[in-house]
């Protein structure tokens, strides 16, 4: 599974303070992923791409730069991180699922102002493909270049947008498309791959392939932007996801903060740290794994939510569909998330080993469950 970041902020940053020079920045995750559980394929190495916003004299359109490189072997990437600044900016390192290595693979996905990154997988997606590239318009299925299930699913949000009134193709204004209209063509979004897949396989998969997806989003238009954490399943978590938010983003001045990063970070890298002086958020980010090693700087998103940042509000919605409980003590395994690379977010977060049938099993393989993701937290902390 992937890697991405987001950061939104009042003022603009410079990406090596996000991208590089944190102990645990998205550039460290690429290699040194504590979340991942995945020991056949540890690394993030196939690809990365980052995304950001310049000046609007510029045009809405936000820069992006890709490359099949792995991320800590790529010296453009130092380069430009070094010496670009925005305010809204997307980045993502990639471990195939679906689709060859290549840059029209790498994310993030751009059109017009709209930008769009995914961590997960659609489940049977080879399966469903050509049911959703049919139904999509054929302005948006000649947009694909890329054979990943993420691209397609990016097409799919565009064609959900079109279909509800709100062309891409646009020019939405200043204010951008509106938070609420984006969040509403992500749901969509989902709807539609959810269907997809009940309509071609039903929802015990196709032989050896699972139905479940895991649809981590993050989609922009340059304002607003609308993360989800959702896995289409009732019993499952989904893959992790955290957000932060404060008045300033800066260097740790901790004696614990210099030891910990004298410890363990690479030349040049430093422990950060997301102060808060006031109610207010100046800085939101948006992580697929911490960025930091300051615990209490990060919340986890739940399952089968929605994350929005309009002017750096965060506002949290449930995903109300089939695999919504409204009961808080609602309990869901680890166990897919598990198998797919990822963990469940968090060390409050209780885990349930399943039977085939989805029953709960046995305590031994709770405590086994347990055991592996609080390790992998654990890694989190710094002692």
């Amino acid at each position: 599974m992937c890697r991405f970041m987001v950061y939104k902020g009042k003022d603009e940053i410079l990406l090596s303070e996000l991208i590089l020079n944190p102990t645990h920045s998205i550039l460290t995750q690429s290699f040194d992923s504590r979340l991942r559980l995945d020991t056949r394929r540890p690394h993030n190495g196939d690809g990365f791409g980052i995304g950001y916003y310049t000046c609007p004299s510029l045009g809405p359109e936000p820069c992006v730069f890709t490359s099949t490189i792995p991320a800590w072997n790529c010296i453009n990437l130092t380069r430009i991180a070094s010496k670009t600044t925005s305010p809204l900016i997307f980045a993502h390192v990639r471990a195939t699922t679906e689709g060859n290595l290549s840059d029209s693979n790498c994310h993030p996905f751009t059109y017009k102002s709209l930008m769009f990154m995914h961590n997960g997988g659609i489940g049977c997606f080879k399966q469903i493909k050509r049911r959703l590239a049919l139904s999509l318009n054929e302005q948006w299925f000649t947009l694909v270049q890329g054979s990943t299930d993420s691209e397609w699913a990016f097409a799919l949000f565009l064609d959900c947008l079109d279909k509800a009134g709100n062309c891409p193709s646009a020019d939405p204004g200043a204010g951008g498309f509106g938070h609420t209209v984006l969040r509403k063509a992500v749901l969509k979004t989902i709807q539609r791959i959810n269907g997809f897949i009940k309509e071609v396989v039903g929802e015990a998969g196709a032989g050896s392939e699972d139905s479940r997806s895991l649809l981590n989003f993050a989609v922009t238009d340059g304002e607003s932007v609308v993360c989800t954490r959702y896995v289409s399943s009732r019993t499952d978590e989904a893959a992790s996801l955290f957000f932060s938010s404060g008045t300033s983003w800066k260097e740790s001045s901790s004696e614990g903060g210099k030891k910990a990063a004298n410890r363990n970070a690479e030349p040049g890298q430093k422990d950060y740290v997301m102060e808060r002086r006031d109610k207010g958020s100046d800085i939101v980010l948006v992580a697929s794994e911490p960025l930091t090693f300051e615990r209490d700087n990060w919340v986890t998103v739940p399952t089968n939510s929605t994350l929005t940042i309009y002017k750096q509000t965060v506002m949290i919605h449930p995903v109300i569909d089939e695999f919504y409980s409204a009961n808080p003590a609602h309990a869901r395994s680890a166990g897919f998330a598990q198998a797919k690379g990822q963990t469940i977010t968090g060390p409050d977060k209780r885990v349930l080993s399943q039977t085939e049938d989805g029953a709960n099993g046995d305590s031994a393989g709770l405590q086994s469950n347990v055991e592996a993701v609080s390790g992998a937290i654990g890694l989190l902390s710094v002692s």
